[in-house]
């Protein structure tokens, strides 16, 4: 369904501020023109104008913009610990996920049988039920480590575009963004690069949880269990219940917490993923919680950070385009960027969509566009 603006709730808000369509134009930096175009539903603002729009006005999407609820992208954020989804955010990655739509026809084919979990629960046992099942299909046993290239096949395998981007470590109110377009049924999965190594793969497993459970995007219950199905996917209950017993027989708190991160380093994972899924084998199985308490595993694991994944990637960073867009290719095995090279040589698109659809700022959108346009 082609998107318009509700002009009937632009005028309102335009009303109640005494303003014309002059005094938008003048505050968005757009033509008279453009915002007339865009109250006829002749034409549709840009992202960056449609969130500019939305926040001067301070209106919602759903009450700036007349859209089909089949159509709409479906968003999910992976957040940064206390970021808060505000509606700008929400309407800056629908207008990132209605410009993917064009992309979709240049995707290479992907895999129509895809898995789904049925009655997705975070209750324990029905959980690591689902988490043993998961590994059995990747060809994984409970002991074994679930790596990076498992949970990159994982993706491939249920239609999932993923989309490295580096954001940065600070200042980004996501650490990875899913964008489903029920539509084209095509999910894209956009990881944050600049991320340390420890947390990276737990937030692959969280993705993943969303690409099996698409009905949940987007709400609370789909985090909740996003959040649930990463841990026990990563560190499941028969690694748990054999590291349980070491760490409580350690004689001190910071033995125990040694132990703890001897299996989040054979495991690749935060030393708090190793803690929270103990504690969860604990509780579920009425065993004393380990003696550590969140406070002191985050002051640890604080304090003992380990290298971003972009550092791992390249050298230097930031890399050069044709560096970056190997890696995409070569290491998360995507196809995005291939599409995306043909669609601006089919369409002569510019170096803006780039920008606006990886949300990334423009000198660098131009510098991979120029790459691609080789």
């Amino acid at each position: 369904m082609h998107k318009v603006i509700h002009s009937e709730k632009l005028k309102q808000a335009l009303q109640a501020r005494g303003w014309t369509q002059k005094d938008l134009a003048t505050t968005l930096e757009v033509t008279g023109q453009a915002v007339t175009n865009w109250m006829k539903g002749v034409d549709f603002p840009r992202p960056d104008k449609l969130l500019k729009l939305a926040t001067t006005l301070q209106l919602s999407f759903a009450d700036l913009v007349v859209s089909s609820a089949k159509d709409q992208p479906v968003i999910a954020f992976r957040k940064k610990g206390g970021a808060k989804t505000t509606d700008s955010h929400v309407l800056k990655a629908i207008a990132m996920g209605s410009l993917l739509k064009p992309l979709v026809p240049f995707l290479s084919e992907l895999r129509s049988l895809r898995v789904q979990i049925q009655s997705p629960t975070t209750q324990y046992d029905a959980l690591q039920a689902v988490s043993a099942e998961v590994r059995t299909r990747i060809g994984l046993g409970g002991q074994a480590v679930l790596s990076y290239e498992h949970l990159i096949g994982e993706f491939e395998a249920n239609g999932a575009v993923i989309v490295p981007v580096m954001w940065g470590e600070k200042q980004n109110h996501k650490n990875a963004l899913h964008i489903l377009l029920p539509q084209e049924k095509v999910t894209f999965i956009f990881l944050n690069l600049d991320t340390r190594l420890e947390d990276f793969k737990f937030w692959m497993a969280h993705e993943l949880a969303h690409v099996y459970t698409p009905d949940l995007a987007g709400s609370d219950e789909g985090e909740d269990f996003a959040d649930a199905l990463a841990g026990a996917l990563l560190f499941p209950k028969s690694l748990a219940e054999a590291a349980y017993p070491q760490a409580v027989r350690q004689s001190t708190p910071a033995g125990e917490i040694r132990e703890l991160q001897r299996h989040a380093s054979a495991h690749s994972i935060s030393l708090f993923s190793v803690f929270r899924e103990i504690n969860n084998y604990a509780k579920a199985h009425g065993l004393p919680v380990l003696r550590s308490k969140d406070t002191d595993i985050h002051a640890i694991r604080n304090s003992q950070r380990g290298k971003l994944v972009s550092e791992g990637l390249f050298a230097p960073v930031p890399p050069e385009p044709a560096a970056y867009i190997a890696a995409s290719q070569n290491v998360f095995r995507s196809g995005f960027f291939p599409a995306l090279q043909r669609m601006l040589k089919s369409k002569g698109t510019g170096a803006g969509y780039v920008q606006q659809i990886m949300d990334i700022p423009m000198q660098d959108a131009a510098a991979l566009h120029g790459e691609l346009c080789r």
